[in-house]
């Protein structure tokens, strides 16, 4: 008998700080219609042109759906069919042997990041699991730790305010933040903010959509954004603009900060950044004449040498004004730490953790599978929600490491990624449409829930039911794995005690209601502005410019300026071969590697593309829609040119990223970029990469 219509209730599960609530139709088991959820606050009722056809993702003819085993030479992309029951064996066999060689459980890697945003889906069964059998941890530093050290030494957290307050304030900057692309629910209050008298500016090296819907674009040089912060400070203690009341009350190191500051003058800081000393001083003044003001800084401004300055030095701007106790002032980065759900060492059961137990950081995972020193070295690699050969740095050097005969390579994935292609094992994952999970936000204050819509598709199962499967294969305590996804999120939802917030703003939020309703808000007042009275979660529980975390470090205590790695003013010697900072930020048709491999999103990206100004292209003979090589001492891709003045002289964008696989030279702009790592954090540095381009003909590809 036919199934009557349903309506399920979903949520976006891509790395996108809007974490979108979603309403999926079923007819008679299958996805006919997906559509934003109206009722939520945040959503609106509308989805990002990629999450509108997740249905045509999810049933799409290149789905990973059996498992698999490799039968070709590694990157081939050849596989034959097996059943679970062999994948399954096979692993846990693997992982068995190199366990009780001279090797060791540390010679098996884990490596995953946020190809889903859920808590089950991404942290749960797995890390139990790896736990347990005493692999090597993962540092996940690939996207924004730099942020979160420098903002954390600030403010003792990462910088938030409620969202929705955004709607209040009168002057507004997007500081490296593609917000209209990457963060497009608050850009549509950003937009509300400004048909009620607000003024929105952009600073950002490339003419981003954003910039170019800002009232002001403002073009600093890449990697300098500490030092713009610096010279606004410089501005404001100099014409006493400052709130003293609030840095009295409030703040640590009001007086040193403003000595530090002094030597930021708007010329000096016009050299560093190439702004117009006028530039800085008109930014200045409005920025601390209009109230409320707020900043909307995002994770692309910290991917350099000094990206924890940056954003530690851009932090302190609003508690320098007085921006937090203004409703709508403040700072926005994340606010993925307001929520008290079940502490994360007890959900994936750190206890279990064998003492001495090494950490690998992901962001040099070309490093690690390439090290002869390592010990022990790297002999299992397991992949999930990730794709290291697209998205890591100095990508020949990954694929290079991948490509070894001795390296025991498992894959759970919904497509045939780049990364699958060098796979022994692939084990089929399910999508959004296809199992349970439990979502919080980096962009706003919802907690909400994925029930599935539709039974998994051919044998694709979900990665808490694949690591329950390694889990009893390998004989692991039931206590570890038994706990159905409905069991885990209940367990989640048990919030914890002390944190950002008292764990009573969690209190009425149950896994029934959440069923019943899709989505629930943290009980937290409304224009949420958590530090309009201080109660900063710092040492000193204030704001501190001066910081004694860092002070105990041995670092320096003060904001400063930290050049990039490969800045053209500091290394000439680079600079001299390789002249241009490179940028490759994600292209609006993709979400990093997701979505790339799809023929309509595809097709709004066109083709790889290398962002070059006039003046570059002139010099070098290179011409519109002309194809371009663009390489240094790590590597090389293929785009075609466009000439434009979005960018800076100096300067190109790369939008990314292309799967290799589907890319003339086979190489996106990963191939260029290096392991070297931020200042604090210990974060990548995608955005702190010199190159040179040439023009190349159809004879040298």
């Amino acid at each position: 008998m036919a199934q009557s219509l349903k309506t399920i209730h979903a949520t976006c599960p891509h790395d996108c700080p809007d974490t979108c609530s979603m309403l999926v139709t079923v007819k008679d088991g299958k996805a006919i219609s997906l559509k934003g959820n109206p009722d939520h606050p945040i959503t609106k009722g509308f989805l990002c042109g990629k999450v509108s056809r997740y249905i045509e993702r999810t049933y799409h003819p290149t789905r990973l759906l059996h498992p698999l085993k490799r039968i070709g030479a590694k990157g081939e992309g050849r596989f034959e069919k097996i059943s679970w029951q062999e994948a399954i064996d096979t692993v846990a066999s693997k992982l068995g042997s190199i366990i009780d060689s001279p090797f060791g459980p540390q010679s098996i890697l884990p490596y995953s990041y946020a190809g889903t945003m859920g808590r089950l889906q991404s942290s749960s069964i797995d890390r139990r699991f790896f736990h347990r059998i005493g692999a090597s941890l993962l540092e996940r530093t690939i996207c924004a730790t730099a942020g979160v050290a420098g903002s954390q030494m600030t403010l003792g957290a990462r910088a938030a305010i409620d969202p929705e307050a955004v709607l209040h304030s009168k002057f507004i900057i997007n500081w490296g933040s593609n917000t209209s692309v990457t963060n497009s629910h608050l850009w549509t209050i950003m937009h509300r903010a400004r048909k009620a008298g607000a003024k929105i500016i952009t600073i950002d090296p490339f003419r981003s959509k954003t910039a170019e819907k800002s009232d002001l674009w403002i073009p600093i040089r890449p990697g300098t954004d500490a030092a713009l912060a610096l010279g606004i400070m410089h501005v404001i203690f100099r014409d006493n603009l400052q709130d003293q009341d609030f840095i009295d009350k409030y703040c640590l190191g009001g007086e040193d900060l403003k000595s530090r500051a002094n030597d930021f003058t708007p010329a000096k800081v016009s050299a560093i950044t190439g702004l117009k000393p006028i530039t800085i001083e008109q930014l200045a003044h409005e920025y601390a004449n209009t109230k409320p003001a707020f900043i909307r800084l995002n994770y692309g401004l910290q991917r350099h040498g000094g990206g924890g300055m940056a954003v530690r030095a851009i932090t302190c701007l609003p508690g320098i004004i007085g921006a937090w106790k203004e409703t709508g002032g403040g700072a926005f980065l994340s606010t993925s730490g307001m929520y008290p759900l079940k502490a994360a060492s007890a959900f994936e059961r750190h206890d279990l953790i064998p003492k001495g137990t090494r950490s690998i950081n992901m962001s040099l995972l070309a490093d690690a599978l390439n090290d002869n020193n390592l010990a022990p070295p790297i002999k299992a690699l397991i992949v999930y929600n990730s794709n290291p050969a697209a998205v890591c740095p100095d990508q020949s050097k990954v694929i290079r490491g991948l490509k070894r005969d001795d390296l025991f390579t498992v894959v759970l994935e919904q497509f045939p990624t780049d990364t699958v292609d060098y796979a022994d094992i692939v084990l089929p994952a399910t999508t959004q449409l296809e199992h349970w999970d439990l979502h919080t936000s980096y962009g706003h204050l919802h907690v909400q829930i994925n029930e599935p819509a539709i039974a998994p598709l051919g044998e694709s199962l979900p990665n808490t039911e694949i690591f329950r499967l390694l889990s009893k294969a390998m004989k692991l305590e039931p206590e570890l794995y038994e706990s159905t996804d409905i069991e885990l999120i209940k367990e989640a939802l048990e919030p914890s005690a002390g944190g950002f917030n008292s764990a009573k703003v969690m209190s009425a939020i149950t896994f029934e209601q959440l069923k019943k309703e899709g989505s629930m808000r943290l009980d937290l007042p409304k224009d949420y502005a958590p530090f309009a009275n201080g109660h900063f979660p710092t040492p000193s529980g204030k704001c501190e410019f001066f910081s004694t975390s860092m002070q105990k470090l041995g670092l320096d205590p003060l904001p400063s300026y930290t050049p990039s790695h490969e800045d053209p003013q500091t290394r000439i010697d680079l600079a001299t071969h390789y002249p241009i900072q490179l940028l490759s930020p994600p292209d609006p048709a993709f979400l990093n590697s997701s979505f790339a491999n799809l023929d309509w999103q595809k097709q709004d990206a066109g083709r790889p593309t290398l962002l070059i100004s006039p003046k570059d292209a002139a010099s070098r003979g290179i011409t519109e829609e002309a194809r371009v090589r663009i390489f240094n001492n790590r590597g090389e891709f293929l785009a075609h040119a466009k000439i434009t003045d979005a960018v800076l002289s100096g300067v190109a964008v790369a939008q990314g990223l292309w799967w290799n696989k589907d890319i003339p030279g086979k190489a996106n702009a990963n191939a260029t970029t290096s392991t070297a790592i931020t200042d604090l954090g210990a974060g990548a540095t995608f955005f702190d990469n010199l190159i040179e381009v040439e023009p190349v003909s159809n004879s040298d590809i």
